[in-house]
This record gives structure tokens, C-alpha cells and sequence, in this order.
């Protein structure tokens, strides 16, 4: 899962890889539309497994962040409306989710992207955060070159 799901740089929201092309990637939204378009190499595309969040010492890698969001909310979606929530409000609701982030690097946009992201997971029916999947199971996407 984690090498499957994208975050891609200006669009909004998560994508799961699909299928490879010559020269792009087939890959479908993980919202309700599950539409699916290609991403090019000039997109910035990047696994959610190799995204960390900033803490006072080592970084954490995200799928360990989402793990705790999940503890804390009970597998259910955040409590917290990103949107529509103050920017100390984010922080108190962050500081449960991981204590030591990293307060002068970490922004208020980056919690907003990150409780998004963690809803969308959910709601897709995504919560083995923390699992690897064998690379036969799950997918069907062909890794040669």
C-alpha cells in the first residue's frame, strides 16, 4: 500500500498507482469520483512512504504519523475540521498526534494536508498503515522495465 498510494504536486487529494505506461503513470483518485488520468514524469509524484514529518529529532515517516491519527481517532475519521479550524486549535490537535513535531519547520498546511490525506485514507477504506503487502498482493502492476 504504501508504495501505491501518491501524493502528486498541484493536484488536490491522493491517487493509487493503477497502471504503468511508456512514459507516464495510470493512476485513480482515491475519492468518491475514482477517476483515473495519467501523471507524467514532469509531475512532481511522490509514495507516501517516502514522506516524513519534521520532529525535534529524527524525522517520522508518515505512515508512523498516520498510525497515530488512527489511535488517537479510533480508526474513525479526524475530529477535527482542517478547514475551519484555528491555527492553535491544529497545533493541540498535532501535539496528540505526535508530541515532538517540530513547530518551527512543520505549518499550519502542512497538518491541514495531513489530516486530508488521513480522512481520504479512511474513507477509501484504507488502515493497515503501518503493514507491508507481499509484492504479488494487492495489484496488478508490472514492475519491469
Amino acid at each position: 500500500m504504501q508504495q501505491t498510494i501518491l501524493a502528486i504536486s498541484g493536484k488536490p487529494g491522493l491517487y493509487k498507482l493503477v497502471s504503468r505506461g511508456k512514459n507516464n503513470l495510470i493512476v485513480e483518485a482515491l475519492d468518491e469520483t475514482h477517476k483515473r488520468i495519467p501523471a507524467f514524469a514532469t509531475d512532481r509524484i511522490t509514495s507516501l512512504a517516502d514522506i516524513a514529518m519534521f520532529t525535534e529529532t529524527d524525522d517520522v515517516p508518515l505512515m508512523d504519523v498516520l498510525e497515530s491519527m488512527k489511535t488517537l481517532e479510533g480508526g474513525k475519521t479526524a475530529s477535527i475540521n482542517e478547514k475551519k479550524a484555528s491555527s492553535q486549535e491544529l497545533h493541540d490537535y498535532f501535539s496528540k498526534v505526535l508530541p515532538e513535531w517540530d513547530q518551527d519547520r512543520v505549518q499550519n498546511s502542512h497538518i491541514k494536508k495531513l489530516i486530508n490525506w488521513y480522512n481520504i485514507l479512511i474513507k477509501a477504506g484504507i488502515t493497515d498503515f503501518k503493514e507491508e503487502m507481499s509484492p504479488t498482493e494487492g495489484d496488478n502492476v508490472d514492475d519491469r522495465k
